[in-house]
């Protein structure tokens, strides 16, 4: 057999994971979902309930119990295999090779995302997202101990700034005015001991649909936005100083299929919305020189494993806002 000039295995090896640690969704993730190790089938998390608050001293010590509700998260395992021809190495192809490997590097990046994505996709209805106390994840009737019936799929009815004029192209006004409706009224959702759960959030994330991409983007980035009939006004969201009270990030997620509906997330939690769950790291491992694939196939393989899950955490850390 002819000598194999051009990459080797361990330089596709050291290319995937270079591109890897620029992960572009790795900060998201960071933001969005808490991340725990796993050593086992399947972890269950028990979602104690808040402490309780202080209360006056009257008589004995009043000892007062944790609520428990819990979530099992099974693991998955995960591959993606990629074949290079021996020839297109002979004949040195190195730079379509590492745009493959580029490509694979930015597909394995992307899946954890992809996955919280599927997440809120289904978190108002699908038998897939239910959150840990039963309910969708995005719901109109959670309720825990003292906490009355709370809502985080959110109308015009709970928030009346989602009630704008074309529901499928709001204003960059409408948007900014929107968004803000929707943190106000996050931030009154109270815990199961009946007290404010996100009273110091100050750092959101919004993910839209396409369509909605341009007017979420002004509406978070702009210090003028534009209103009806194109006149312009401050934008409520970065008013004062500094970018205003709250940090507010937008992500576009071509996945989901929204035309007029869009997700609100905090982000400086302890607890965050989701969980991302790891079984098994990341690796990467080559059938390349010398190989039974390269003598049989006159190929190499690089195959990638991941094993874990991601699943639901705190729903009272998100809301799915209805424009109409």
């Amino acid at each position: 057999m002819a000598r194999i000039t051009g990459l080797s295995s361990r330089a596709i090896i050291g290319r995937f994971f270079e591109r890897l640690t620029a992960n572009p969704y790795a900060q998201i993730i960071s933001r969005l979902a808490m991340r725990f190790d796993s050593d086992q089938e399947s972890e269950t998390y028990k979602w104690l309930g808040m402490a309780p608050a202080p209360r006056e001293w009257v008589g004995e010590r009043l000892a007062r119990g944790l609520r428990t509700n819990g979530m099992t998260i099974l693991n998955k395992t995960f591959e993606n295999t990629l074949e290079i021809a021996v020839e297109d190495l002979r004949r040195d192809k190195t730079g379509q090779i590492l745009v493959r490997i580029d490509e694979m590097a930015a597909r394995v990046a992307a899946h954890p995302w992809k996955m919280l994505s599927t997440l809120i996709a289904n978190g108002a209805g699908a038998t897939s997202g239910l959150a840990y106390d039963g309910q969708y994840y995005f719901d109109s009737d959670h309720s825990e101990g003292s906490s009355g019936t709370l809502l985080n799929t959110l109308a015009a009815a709970q928030v009346t700034q989602l009630d704008v004029t074309t529901a499928t192209a709001p204003t960059e006004s409408e948007m900014a005015k929107a968004i803000l409706g929707v943190i106000a009224y996050m931030m009154g959702i109270k815990d199961d001991q009946g007290e404010p759960m996100n009273d110091l959030a100050r750092e959101f994330l919004v993910i839209v649909p396409v369509p909605l991409f341009p007017a979420a983007l002004a509406a978070t980035t702009l210090r003028v936005v534009a209103g009806a009939s194109g006149a312009s006004t401050d934008n409520p969201l970065l008013a004062g100083g500094g970018g205003g009270p709250f940090r507010v990030d937008v992500i576009c997620d071509p996945r989901q299929t929204w035309t007029a509906n869009f997700g609100v997330f905090r982000t400086d939690g302890n607890a965050k919305p989701f969980i991302v769950q790891e079984e098994e790291p990341l690796t990467i491992q080559a059938l390349a020189e010398g190989s039974d694939i390269e003598f049989q196939k006159d190929a190499h393989q690089y195959g990638v494993k991941w094993c874990g899950n991601v699943g639901y955490g705190l729903w009272q850390h998100a809301a799915l806002a209805l424009l109409s």
